[in-house]
């Protein structure tokens, strides 16, 4: 028979529990056994719901309070240096990924850590944190979360298969810890890969059958390297357990890549939402009474599938194969996916075509099931559920909601001319200090400050109709004058309003904007316990009104020094919302750019001197195979100078970008042509700033000079250094000085006592360099 499967459930629970649990536990409201307790029932309550919906292989050990890459790292006790003296492994793994600060008490030693390097997990919006190695790297099994979650599984009579990050891509994505010499990662392979076939013996003497080995360096790029160590890590596995091994891989297209591991596994899962093209590519290399898991309901959207057509696909694979070696799965772990619809009661009333179209992680399993069942029973067996899905599939086709003559139009008679700024940055930077007249060294912040408590609070009651229009506007005023306020009194040269009306940086404007809807409980983790709500992009969009001015200009009349204009860009506001897949991704970003250009300029004519697009998701969206990146960076980057070339040369356009390498895309990034670009460094060990010793950047830039993703102030020495090493790299007429990102997770608290240890610093080498002169 057909099974149907599934690679990996939403951990943060069906309305965010583990993240209430979890940051509970941080302010020490519970106690570690009742973290353990709460996030048990959690896992309980999934997999008992993926075996109701008919999920044959229930995954386990995908669960994870932080993040899975880094429990592989602490699994196999690879824990940095500095962080070894915290006693606690749970304190430690949480040091490790947000970092640790403590004063000492009677019972506690000081603790004073930063948080780990975080990276974008391939081409999505979630971050892992980066393992780090030693050259003589020694590893050593403990608490092995995959047994534990098997067993507890077990216990409550649920089969499931155990998931584990694989060894190439557990290595291959790390570095060479702080402060060493880089080597080659992959070159400890020998060393840890006894400790998973450890691993695998442990689960298979617990009782599973099967084992699912995630291993989606496969849709890299991979040179000869990385294949070895492939086929090695898995002809010894296969040699030396006798487990049944799939190997997953997703995101993209294997090519060649899979020959490296096919002969020595029972199981391949391939990506068929992101390369449907593949199955005929691989259905041939399989032998043996090997298995191939179809990936064909889309793990990383929130549009219904295609159930004919993922059928008719499967069906292909069933007649070469046979029922038995066949598995229907997600393309990826659905923890890239809400939990259900059946929260989303205000889409289903005000909109029951749009929320016909939706499906999440609950609604993607039964399609999972679905599918397997009409390839085990007939078309026959599901053909109400087959009708309902085709209704669904042909309203969305035609649905008079999702076009917009006049936008189409527009975008199509875009002038060439409008694609750039008419000046060079030289001239422009002429006209901007003139205008300006800013400090060496200005200080400035990346745009949100603090969401406390009481923002949050007259948000919900404003949405509930509990605060009037009237009394929320004086609320919301009366918080960006302290913001103005508190700029002022450290010393910032470039002020920002704290952005108190937004919610978060995408979804606000998509309320501002046609062809976006929004959910009640569509959450996904971006990074630890932080979760965001992406909006949904059904239609074609184009800006409703104005939706920024009032605002911005508001917070303007407060003060002399120069105000910001805050908005995000085209590319984020596509890639950080769940996006319609029904048309080409240029076009719709190119919608976006002319909504968002439209606002620029009436920014400008408003008076606002300065105007950042945010752009952190360009790096994120570069297609993972190089012979895509550049027809992605031609349109992309495109798309940012469309959103900001219709103003005059004095009016300075900044952005921002962050947690991401960007050292492959250097020559795109400064293609962008912003007049002033903001970065993430701190986290990243500063590896950015090298690629300044062979390429020159000639736009202002200002490299992050402290991580706002951890509570950790980091103390005015530490910065002073940082911003020293800066200044090897870029010509100080250039540089800029501001934190890693945006303030709106923090405390006012740890936000003051940074900004002001930052801004000492600017004024210290301000300092250094007259006297000097």
């Amino acid at each position: 028979m057909v099974t149907a499967t599934n690679l990996g459930y939403p951990y943060v629970g069906a309305k965010r529990e583990l993240k209430k649990l979890v940051e509970s536990f941080w302010s020490s409201k519970i106690t570690e056994q009742e973290l353990r307790t709460g996030y048990s029932k959690i896992q309980e309550s999934h997999w008992k719901l993926q075996q109701e919906k008919g999920i044959q292989h229930i995954p386990s050990g995908e669960y994870t309070l932080y993040d899975r890459v880094l429990d592989t790292a602490q699994q196999f006790g690879a824990i940095p240096q500095r962080y070894q003296h915290i006693k606690s492994p749970l304190e430690q793994f949480f040091a490790m990924g947000r970092g640790l600060q403590r004063a000492a008490t009677a019972t506690t030693e000081k603790v004073d850590v930063p948080a780990m390097e975080m990276k974008k997990w391939f081409d999505t919006n979630y971050h892992f944190i980066v393992p780090e190695f030693e050259a003589d790297q020694k590893f050593t099994l403990q608490n092995p979360r995959a047994v534990e979650q098997f067993k507890a599984a077990k216990a409550l009579g649920i089969q499931t298969r155990p998931v584990l990050v694989g060894p190439v891509t557990f290595l291959h994505l790390g570095k060479a810890a702080k402060g060493t010499e880089p080597f080659e990662t992959l070159s400890l392979l020998s060393k840890v890969l006894p400790l998973y076939i450890e691993l695998i013996k442990q689960l298979e003497a617990a009782g599973a059958e099967w084992v699912q080995i995630d291993e989606p360096v496969l849709v890299f790029d991979l040179d000869a390297k990385v294949k070895t160590a492939l086929e090695e890590a898995y002809k010894t596995i296969k040699a030396q357990t006798s487990i049944k091994v799939l190997v997953a891989a997703y995101f993209g297209r294997v090519e060649s890549n899979i020959n490296a591991v096919i002969n020595h596994v029972d199981a391949v899962h391939l990506d068929l939402v992101r390369a449907p093209e593949e199955l005929d590519t691989v259905l041939p290399l399989l032998k043996n009474g090997q298995v191939l898991s179809l990936g064909l309901v889309d793990g990383r959207n929130i549009w219904i599938n295609n159930l004919s057509k993922s059928i008719d696909l499967a069906e292909k694979a069933v007649k070469a194969l046979g029922q038995d070696r066949v598995f229907i799965a997600p393309s990826c772990s659905l923890a890239h996916s809400p939990f259900s619809t059946t929260f989303e009661k205000k889409i289903q009333a005000k909109n029951p075509e749009l929320f016909s179209w939706l499906s999440y992680a609950a609604e993607k399993c039964s399609e999972v099931s679905i599918i397997a069942k009409a390839l085990n029973q007939g078309r026959d067996s599901v053909k109400e559920a087959l009708a309902a899905n085709a209704a669904a599939i042909e309203s969305r086709r035609t649905s008079p909601q999702t076009k917009n003559p006049e936008v189409r139009e527009r975008v199509a008679k875009v002038p060439a001319a409008a694609w750039k700024r008419p000046s060079p940055f030289s001239v422009r930077r002429e006209a901007q200090v003139k205008k300006l007249n800013l400090p060496l060294f200005p200080t400035t912040t990346i745009g949100s400050f603090p969401q406390t408590k009481d923002i949050r609070i007259a948000r919900q009651k404003y949405a509930k109709g509990e605060l009037s229009q009237a009394d929320y506007d004086v609320f919301i005023k009366a918080e960006m004058k302290k913001v103005v306020e508190f700029q002022e009194r450290v010393g910032l040269d470039v002020l920002v309003h704290g952005e108190p009306e937004r919610n978060d940086m995408v979804e606000h404007f998509g309320h501002l904007l046609h062809g976006y809807d929004f959910t009640e409980n569509g959450w996904v983790v971006s990074y630890g316990s932080r979760c965001v709500k992406p909006p949904v992009i059904f239609g074609d969009v184009s800006r409703r009104q104005p939706m920024t001015i009032d605002e911005i200009v508001y917070a303007q009349s407060l003060t002399k020094l120069p105000m910001k204009g805050m908005l995000t860009g085209p590319v984020t506001m596509m890639k950080w919302s769940f996006v319609r897949d029904d048309i080409p991704a240029n076009e719709l970003c190119a919608q976006i750019a002319l909504a968002l250009r439209d606002e620029v300029v009436d920014l400008e004519t408003a008076g606002i001197p300065c105007i950042q697009v945010d752009e952190p998701a360009i790096r994120e969206g570069l297609p993972i195979r190089r012979a895509d990146w550049d027809s992605y960076l031609e349109w992309s980057v495109g798309s940012f100078r469309l959103s900001t070339a219709g103003v005059r040369n004095e009016t300075q356009i900044h952005t921002h970008m962050c947690y991401s390498d960007f050292n492959d895309i250097f020559d795109a990034i400064a293609a962008l042509d912003a007049d002033v670009i903001t970065i993430e460094n701190s986290k990243s060990d500063e590896k950015l700033l090298k690629i300044f010793e062979t390429k020159q950047y000639t736009n202002e830039i200002g490299p992050g000079l402290y991580d706002i993703h951890s509570p950790r102030v980091p103390s005015y020495e530490e910065m002073k250094t940082r911003f020293g090493d800066m200044l090897k790299y870029l010509p100080e007429q250039l540089l800029w000085v501001n934190p890693d990102c945006g303030l709106k997770s923090r405390g006012w608290p740890e936000v003051e006592a940074a900004l002001v240890n930052m801004v000492a610093v600017a004024k210290y080498y301000r300092s250094l360099k007259a006297t000097k002169a």
